[in-house]
């Protein structure tokens, strides 16, 4: 049985990787930050084992890699899909606000790569998954700090990439539009109607549907793409 560890893991779209990878048959651990309670729910109701640590924290990673190595053996596929938002005009951002919102979404990835890659060479296999964003992309208005850490992403995606790809290891990012999830269900219905308006497709994405794309790059079938930047966004952003 293949590991897979998902970060961000027990809510939102972390929370449908983890149930589509643990339906596909791995053992999936699912990191969380805060609001135990709700983990634990969540475990109760999926099976998937949760763990908490901070992945903006470096030590912190490499502890919970080595005792997810120490039970299950291996860390097969990485998913980085922790993020939060601290939104506004540049100009109005807080040193904080910038330094909290790099350090959840964008150091993250180099915490959980640098302790979870050199395993993965060792084995010369592994799956490691990046969930940027379309503002990755194009950018947004108001979000210049998750904008850069969304763009960051796609940047180590493609480095990596060419750093492991002679060692069995794909390292690939997904760039999701507009999801259906709590977040985005609680703005304005004014706002939200605006946003669907500027989708081809005519509504938001659900989790389901990134998913559905983490499991096929976690797949062997998958092993040919890598540094690849998939859009998920409803042919909103075609850059």
């Amino acid at each position: 049985m293949r590991i897979a560890v998902v970060t961000g893991g027990t809510r939102g779209i972390g929370a449908a990787i983890s149930k589509q990878l643990k339906e596909a048959g791995y053992m999936v651990v699912a990191n969380y930050m805060s609001n135990d309670e709700a983990a634990q729910e969540f475990h109760h109701q999926t099976g998937v084992e949760v763990m908490r640590w901070d992945v903006g924290d470096y030590e912190p990673c490499k502890k919970a890699v080595h005792e997810i190595l120490a039970k299950h053996g291996t860390i097969d596929v990485l998913v980085n899909n922790a993020g939060i938002t601290r939104d506004a005009f540049l100009h109005k951002t807080t040193p904080q606000m910038w330094h909290e919102v790099i350090n959840t979404n964008l150091t993250s990835c180099f915490n959980m790569c640098h302790s979870v890659v050199p395993y993965m060479r060792e084995r010369a296999f592994g799956r490691v998954i990046n969930i940027s964003s379309i503002n990755g992309q194009k950018g947004q208005i108001g979000q210049v700090n998750y904008s850069a850490a969304k763009a960051g992403m796609i940047g180590l995606t493609k480095a990596l990439a060419l750093e492991c790809a002679s060692k069995g290891i794909t390292v690939n990012a997904i760039a999701p539009g507009y999801i259906k999830t709590d977040m985005v269900g609680a703005l304005d219905q004014n706002v939200l109607q605006s946003i669907v308006s500027q989708i081809p497709v005519g509504r938001l994405g659900t989790p389901e549907e990134i998913a559905a794309v983490v499991e096929f790059l976690s797949s062997d079938a998958a092993g040919f793409i890598t540094g690849a930047t998939i859009a998920t966004n409803g042919g909103q952003y075609l850059g």
